[in-house]
């Protein structure tokens, strides 16, 4: 098996600001294993607040090359067993290699992925589109650039009961509210009740990442569902979510690919808990191995490829929230 590693520095169509950051371009990694003439595609996106970069995961797959090399013929669970304690420190990198052998895989068999799984696509969820912080007049303008079904709202400013009641002026989307570890556990609960009134769908990580007592309070008198992201990490996180919150979104760079995120939204829906998936930035090749887990999920943001001034890949499309998939083997991803 052959390891190929392409560097992108994908441009944005719009400057994305979140609480903590702001930027044009995303750095991405995409991790392409070749076996008979078969390559099967995983990438990973670069994250200053998790100290991650395109250079660290090149250089970590380099020192396993001949690890890697040799797993052509095992299954994915067992392919990412075995690579999985020499990534311990780079969850992002073990994701593409993941999701690329995953890919790879399925392409094999000359199945889609989620084929491989018996998942029944039937009844997938919708993405959302997300709207980073800006002045509220960009923000009603890249909503007017492309009219959604729902939007993921960025939130973590003074004004942002001010904002959202401004966007809803616009339009009748549902509002999901993503917060980035922006506000206290009383802000959250008072801002709650008024953006349940402007038809928020739920809170996703309003709390910082280790404020277990403020998610226990918000949790009691939250007026509507809180998903943790920055709180639900890797797979041990998901059971200390449990009474904290009311679902988890898994990202499937932070947890080290499909194979443990798969994992994950099972043991959260074991324990009553709402499911999601969120993406990275990633262009389509990323986008396009969430989409196969979709039947595991009830809400997904996956809008990633949809965010940049020029896609890498064609593989999955969506059309005002709904995903199509490729006709291809896999993940259905080709690079350009």
């Amino acid at each position: 098996m052959n390891i190929t590693l392409h560097s992108y520095n994908l441009e944005l169509k719009h400057t994305f600001t979140i609480s903590r950051e702001s930027h044009d371009f995303q750095p991405s990694l995409v991790v392409e294993l070749t076996h008979n003439g078969i390559s099967g595609f995983g990438e990973a996106t670069s994250n200053p607040y998790y100290h991650i970069s395109v250079e660290n995961m090149i250089a970590d797959i380099n020192k396993q090359q001949e690890l890697i090399k040799s797993l052509s013929e095992e299954t994915p669970e067992i392919f990412w067993e075995k690579i999985q304690p020499f990534f311990t420190e780079n969850l992002f990198a073990l994701c593409a290699l993941d999701m690329a052998f995953n890919d790879l895989y399925a392409k094999r068999k000359k199945k889609k992925l989620y084929e491989v799984w018996g998942y029944d696509i039937s009844k997938n969820p919708m993405t959302d589109y997300t709207i980073g912080i800006d002045t509220v007049e960009k923000m009603i303008a890249k909503m007017k650039e492309l009219p959604w079904p729902i939007y993921k709202i960025k939130l973590g400013t003074r004004d942002d009961i001010a904002i959202v009641s401004e966007l809803r002026k616009h339009t009748d989307a549902i509002f999901r509210i993503d917060a980035n570890c922006g506000w206290t556990a009383d802000e959250a609960i008072e801002n709650s009740k008024k953006l349940k009134e402007l038809g928020v769908e739920f809170l996703e990580q309003p709390l910082k990442a280790d404020d277990f007592e403020g998610a226990k309070k918000l949790f009691k008198h939250s007026a509507l569902p809180v998903i943790a992201d920055e709180s639900c990490i890797v797979e041990s996180d998901v059971e200390k979510c449990a009474g904290l919150f009311h679902g988890i979104n898994v990202k499937l760079t932070k947890c080290g690919g499909l194979t443990p995120g798969r994992r994950m939204l099972l043991k959260a829906k074991s324990l009553g808990m709402k499911t999601m998936v969120g993406c990275m930035t990633e262009s389509t090749v990323g986008i396009s191995a969430i989409a196969h887990i979709l039947p595991l999920l009830d809400y997904v943001d996956m809008d990633g490829g949809l965010l940049l001034k020029k896609d890498i890949a064609s593989g999955i499309t969506i059309n005002n929230g709904v995903i199509s998939y490729a006709d291809e083997f896999g993940t259905g991803v080709s690079l350009f």
